[in-house]
């Protein structure tokens, strides 16, 4: 008996240490389900910001349009790469252009690409780790406050123990909002950021060639239209003006025509004249 004494009295000594870990951990954990919900905000918030950039009538461009002009016009190369869609890419976009005026250099060209991977992963790795870390954190949350509200439930004390399950569901609450952003991000970022680096390889490819005529703008597309449509209509309005006219003429030759015409006099002819 002394032996299942001991046993059960290391069991209840174990438990209330870990008990104690945990309860040490609460602030801790809801501070953390915080930080992680302004992370996620604040990823939204950048790839808002990204969405506006590729809004822009620069941003439309496509990217290995852009690319290519930018290796054919080294000269205007950062101003083309103001342009790109993103940070990555606008530095990507550079790197090509000072490839293809350093001899058309395939190796540098590479680099570039390399880099490129390697900055869309990092900002790739930031939305990950929210996509790991705010479910955890919320479950950490919520399982945290469930102790010590079973234990004022043991008591009788319903108000403490309404406290800690409204702590505990805002904590999951948060904590899957989080993740969840966080996973959308993700997605798209990783949709968005291969196609990119698609294009960037067709201009990495296309180095030393002649570049292809620059694809307009929705906005220009726009203009030129406009511009049609008005050179169609002075058109018109020229040839209904001239088509008018003509028939003014017809009209008052008709009119003189059917008027009696005075008697012209005799033409005199000179003297001498044979």
């Amino acid at each position: 008996m002394s032996t299942l004494t001991m046993i059960a009295a290391l069991e209840d000594d174990l438990g209330d240490a870990l008990a104690r870990i945990a309860s040490t951990l609460r602030i801790p954990v809801l501070l953390a389900a915080l930080l992680v919900l302004l992370a996620a905000a604040v990823e939204l918030g950048r790839f808002a910001m990204e969405l506006v950039r590729r809004g822009l009538p620069g941003g439309r461009t496509p990217l290995a349009a852009l690319a290519h002009r930018a290796e054919a016009e080294p000269e205007n190369a950062r101003e083309l790469a103001r342009k790109a869609p993103s940070r990555p890419s606008e530095d990507a976009v550079l790197k090509l252009a000072a490839a293809a005026s350093n001899g058309n250099d395939k190796v540098a060209a590479e680099h570039a690409l390399a880099d490129y991977e390697l900055a869309v992963q990092r900002r790739l790795d930031r939305t990950r780790i929210i996509v790991r870390a705010g479910p955890a954190v919320g479950l950490m949350g919520t399982l945290i406050p469930l102790a010590p509200g079973l234990a004022a439930l043991g008591r009788g004390d319903l108000p403490q123990l309404a406290s800690d399950l409204r702590t505990a569901f805002a904590a999951t609450v948060i904590g899957l909002l989080a993740g969840t952003v966080a996973f959308a991000l993700t997605l798209t970022r990783t949709r968005i950021y291969s196609e990119d680096l698609t294009a960037l390889e067709r201009a990495a490819a296309a180095i030393g060639t002649k570049p292809p005529p620059p694809v307009p703008t929705p906005r220009e597309l726009k203009r030129e239209r406009a511009e049609k449509e008005r050179a169609e209509k002075e058109k018109q309005k020229a040839e209904k003006e001239k088509a008018d006219k003509e028939a003014a003429e017809r009209e008052a030759v008709e009119r003189e025509a059917s008027q009696p015409g005075e008697a012209k006099p005799p033409e005199v002819k000179p003297e001498g004249a044979s």
